[in-house]
């Protein structure tokens, strides 16, 4: 039989890899592997290296794409002859997933150190991908999948830890983790809209690859700080169209991934581009990216602007919605990540400022978890004090949203991050 119909997958020890072989998968999470890629050529020492650094014992190799152990080690591994072309040829997809439902809630404190990993390694991850977009080459994004499976699964344990990380993003880095974070709010979306796990893990794909186009763009003009000439304006309009083209020469990439990525930017009244579409010539899941897409650009801080409050951010999207965004998709969104999402400074009933720590789920979006650290009436700082507004007897409740300028604060962050993330 041809070595080239022939796919031989082999499970062997980490003691005889050597360059040249083809790594299939790595026996690790994708949180433990070094590499974002799933399956790579092994072409360097460094990259054994890394292999060993990681602690990862065994690994599957394919010796039709790359070499087969060394000969006097062959005895006691038997090859696994796999059709190439069977879609279920990768070990990883023999095992079955667990469902999105049987994933439990957790809380904020045991989630966040988890959530930080996962933002942390993502973008490193998007960067990696994105580049290789922006050199000319495709790219393949089935690799992707696992990075997306690690969010889902974050999001289902507790939306609000990764989204709120994933907000505070710098300038520099927010075209890479501007990806990671729409990634996760269409994840969140998705399950409000109640979604079967295929389409969710689809929507958060999706929102990964949704900028792609970025990068036919000058980043010159990407990080502009002041405002863009109209031909500046034009260039970065053709982005979405850009990604598209890019996306269909690349592996893994389904119709959901290509329709947000070419029409992220339509509006439901038909004012959007780059095909001026409008109400239900928009897809549900495109409808999902524009709202996703927005709410994290204006939350987050941007070369030319500070980024907005969540529950601010929420207030200016709701005005524009009647034009810009489907009224149902945006109501399920606001559902989604709470009135006031994770970080929103409130006022309290009693005086106190404080930052929203975590929602409540099954439970009204009026009477989340808040951690009040300020006195208005005295004007001073008080020792942190933990609220769970919806607890039986609760004395206090929201009054307002408020700016943190107003009241002269600042890294008001730190009072739901905790002591989880350094």
């Amino acid at each position: 039989m041809s070595r080239c119909r022939l796919s031989m997958l082999k499970k062997i020890k980490f003691t005889q890899l050597r360059q040249g072989m083809y790594i299939q998968e790595l026996c690790a999470s994708w949180m433990s592997s070094p590499f974002w890629q799933k399956s790579f050529l092994i072409d360097s020492q460094s990259v054994l290296n890394k292999i060993k650094v990681a602690g990862i014992q065994e690994a599957w190799i394919d010796t039709s794409k790359g070499c087969d152990v060394l000969v006097e080690e062959t005895k006691s591994e038997l090859p696994l002859p796999v059709k190439s072309e069977a879609p279920d040829s990768s070990p990883s997809q023999v095992r079955a997933p667990i469902t999105y439902s049987e994933i439990e809630s957790v809380s904020m404190d045991a989630e966040i150190g988890r959530a930080a990993k996962i933002v942390d390694k993502s973008k490193g991850a998007v960067f990696s991908m994105f580049s290789e977009a922006r050199m000319g080459n495709a790219i393949e994004a089935e690799q992707a999948m696992p990075l997306v499976e690690e969010i889902a699964h974050s999001v289902m344990r507790n939306p609000g830890a990764l989204i709120g990380l994933a907000r505070l993003k710098t300038a520099d880095d927010y075209t890479y983790m501007h990806s990671v974070a729409v990634c996760a709010l269409m994840i969140a979306l998705a399950r409000q809209l109640r979604l079967s796990d295929e389409d969710t893990r689809e929507a958060g794909l999706a929102g990964l690859l949704h900028d792609i186009g970025k990068m036919a763009v000058p980043s010159g003009i990407l990080n502009k700080p002041g405002r863009l000439t109209d031909e500046e304006f034009v260039a970065v309009k053709e982005h979405p169209s850009a990604g598209h083209a890019m996306l269909l020469e690349s592996k893994g990439v389904g119709q959901i991934a290509l329709d947000v990525c070419l029409h992220h930017h339509e509006k439901v009244d038909g004012s959007g581009y780059p095909k001026g579409l409008k109400g239900d010539q928009i897809s549900l899941y495109a409808k999902m990216g524009a709202v996703c897409d927005v709410y994290d650009a204006i939350t987050s801080n941007r070369p030319y602007k500070v980024g907005w409050c969540p529950a601010e951010s929420l207030k200016k999207m709701s005005e524009w919605s009647r034009g810009h965004f489907d009224e149902a998709v945006f109501q399920a969104f606001v559902r989604s990540i709470g009135i006031y999402p994770v970080g929103t400074l409130v006022k309290m009933q009693s005086g106190r400022l404080g930052v929203v720590v975590e929602q409540q789920v099954g439970k009204s979006l009026l009477l989340p978890k808040v951690r009040v650290f300020f006195s208005t009436k005295s004007m001073t700082y008080i020792s942190p004090a933990f609220l769970d507004l919806a607890a039986a007897g609760a004395q206090d409740k929201i009054v307002s949203r408020e700016d943190a300028s107003t009241w002269g604060l600042k890294d008001i962050d730190r009072y739901w991050l905790g002591d989880a993330v350094g």
